[in-house]
């Protein structure tokens, strides 16, 4: 098991520069874990590519619906007490904390792009391109 952030979803459903790598992420590891959160994140991504006209409201509800089933029993509610001592540790907001904080509990990875989720968590935070390498070198 995996902890990926919201990002991560979208470039599986939605064509981006990391698609052809979260296709490979997601080979190696389909059992992808996030807090709730993730769902309201999600949204506003289909929300900001709605109002840029990119795609479709069809094509939004298919693939909330995807992305719904893809993540079907693997969303976890997120202890506050520890997010906000991820927060107070970090420069991160607690929406990123939360994605940590749950990689933290499993005893896992966070696979992201996040920059600075990356810079402040590297013990738990994982980039596409070191996880794929990782598991290439074993």
């Amino acid at each position: 098991m995996i902890v990926t952030d919201t990002n991560i979803i979208t470039y599986l459903l939605l064509p981006t520069s990391y698609t052809d790598s979260v296709e490979s992420v997601y080979k190696v590891d389909s059992d992808w874990a996030a807090p709730t959160l993730w769902k309201c994140e999600f949204r506003n991504v289909l929300g900001l590519y709605l109002r840029k006209k990119k795609i479709t409201l069809e094509k939004a509800l298919r693939l909330q619906e995807m992305a719904e089933s893809l993540m079907a029993q693997n969303e976890f509610e997120v202890s506050s007490s520890q997010i906000l001592i991820l927060v107070n540790e970090s420069n991160c907001s607690a929406y990123d904390c939360e994605f940590v904080a749950l990689a933290k509990h499993f005893n896992t990875r966070l696979v992201t792009q996040d920059k600075k989720v990356l810079k402040e968590f590297p013990s738990i935070a994982i980039s596409i391109s070191d996880f794929l390498s990782h598991q290439r070198g074993h």
